[in-house]
């Protein structure tokens, strides 16, 4: 089966300049995601979608493939992931390269290994399933949830407080990570979470979004840690 993994890495960054090249622990943050992808060998293309010429040239130099660049319309604030993907699958089209399935992975994801592509991939197959999402199991129940009104706190859901938290049903998001998902099911539905989506459960030290200074920072301890893990 045909495959393709593609790095969604723009330019524009407003609250880390430069994010998705700025060095994470020694190397550019988006050289983890590229080497992961070559490391598992489970592709035939790894490329990177960029609008930026450094960007394109970090990619080149840890081994991913920029083919071409982004269009103007998918390297805005407005732009999905989504719509780079289309895209992205659109100009390979258009040099003859289709792709029965793919993965898509973000530039800011230095906890994926080649190991968990792997595996994912695995019970992606296993499953014959449409599309596959690492997720993590949130670490307080929603259901208990406080809202805030005229100052003061209030339950969102009253009817939960005397409820066991071992008996609440178990709520869990998106890790942000990469996503497995067959092409023919990604174009007609324009989504990665389509019906028939399963879950790869993720531990919370291998999660941590980077929209921050602070989240980078937590992202460095908890990589540091798990390297340390792994190595001891």
């Amino acid at each position: 089966m045909s495959s393709i993994a593609i790095i969604t890495a723009r330019g524009g960054s407003k609250r880390i300049p430069r994010k998705n090249i700025k060095e994470f622990c020694g190397q550019p943050i988006l050289a983890y995601s590229i080497q992961a992808a070559l490391e598992s060998k489970l592709f035939d293309e790894v490329m990177v979608s960029t609008d930026d010429k450094e960007i394109a040239e970090v990619a080149l130099a840890y081994g991913a493939k920029v083919p071409f660049y982004r269009s103007e319309k998918t390297s805005d604030d407005y732009a999905t992931t989504a719509d780079v993907l289309r895209e992205v699958l659109e100009e390979y089209k258009k040099i003859g390269k289709t792709y029965e399935w793919m993965c898509c992975i973000y530039p800011t994801a230095p906890f994926v290994t080649a190991n968990k592509l792997k595996d994912s991939f695995e019970e992606f197959q296993a499953e014959g399933a449409d599309a596959l999402a690492p997720v993590i199991k949130f670490s307080y129940p929603p259901q208990r949830c406080f809202i805030i009104r005229d100052n003061n706190l209030a339950y969102k859901w009253p009817e939960y407080i005397k409820a066991r938290s071992q008996d609440l049903e178990p709520f869990y998001h998106d890790a942000g990570q990469y996503y497995f998902v067959k092409t023919k099911i990604f174009e007609d539905k324009l989504t990665l979470f389509p019906e028939g989506t399963i879950p790869y459960l993720l531990d919370e030290m291998e999660v941590q979004d980077i929209d921050t200074i602070d989240d980078w920072k937590i992202a460095e301890i908890k990589y540091q840690a798990m390297k340390t893990k792994v190595g001891g």
